[in-house]
């Protein structure tokens, strides 16, 4: 089950670091891309009035609670704070991080990421492929699929690559996390969407097999 660590599953690239940016205001001439209608069905147009978001990210492999990290994000300061087996460490997110602030700061953006991902599709500098109609490797249903390729330099693990299913909704239903090396790919659900200020949130992942777990609780929004 080790192939399924989170840490390992996602990328940094500069965009990122900007999180709190303004959300892009769609011109009314303009049709929106696939990718942009993704991000749009989950919400993205309400992150703008966010303040702070607070959250519990957890993994659990064979009934067994392998991570568990509570998340108190400022959204309009990028203040991040974490709590981990009763120790709170907090930092401040710009362009460059002191060494000791990197290891926070890696286990924040994996973790944001898994709770905000459809938003990083505005967000952060990846290359979209074409949509096509594809049969989603768990619920073996037809669903569009896009693929998300992030560059191959910069950030924690570069080069990472992701198919995205969705449905008619363009809510993400299904994906697969592939590695730059091609040596791991990783598929999961996307399930149980909660909506918090107008921000629709999966809050459980799951493998095939039911083994693998990664959900989030305690989920507040200002």
């Amino acid at each position: 089950m080790k192939k399924y660590f989170p840490l390992l599953l996602l990328v940094l690239i500069s965009a990122c670091n900007n999180q709190k940016k303004q959300t892009e205001e769609i011109n009314e001439d303009h049709e929106p891309e696939v990718h942009e209608k993704i991000a749009m069905a989950s919400g993205f147009e309400n992150f703008d009035s966010i303040e702070k978001i607070n959250f519990t990210f957890n993994v659990k492999v064979n009934d067994t609670l392998r991570a568990e990290r509570k998340w108190a994000w400022n959204v309009k300061s990028d203040k991040i704070s974490l709590t981990e087996k009763d120790s709170t460490m907090s930092y401040t997110k710009k362009d460059s991080l002191a060494e000791d602030k990197k290891s926070i700061d890696r286990r924040f953006v994996n973790d944001s990421y898994w709770l905000l991902f459809p938003y990083q599709l505005k967000w952060s500098d990846a290359e979209f492929s074409e949509p096509k109609t594809s049969e989603a490797p768990i619920s073996e249903k037809e669903m569009q699929m896009l693929t998300v390729s992030y560059p191959s330099e910069g950030g924690y693990t570069p080069g990472d690559s992701y198919d995205i299913y969705f449905d008619e909704d363009y809510m993400i239903r299904e994906w697969v996390y592939k590695s730059a090396n091609g040596q791991r790919e990783s598929p999961s659900t996307w399930e149980d969407y909660k909506e918090f200020k107008g921000m629709k949130i999966a809050t459980m992942h799951k493998s095939k097999d039911g083994s693998f777990e990664l959900y989030f609780t305690d989920i507040s929004v200002e």
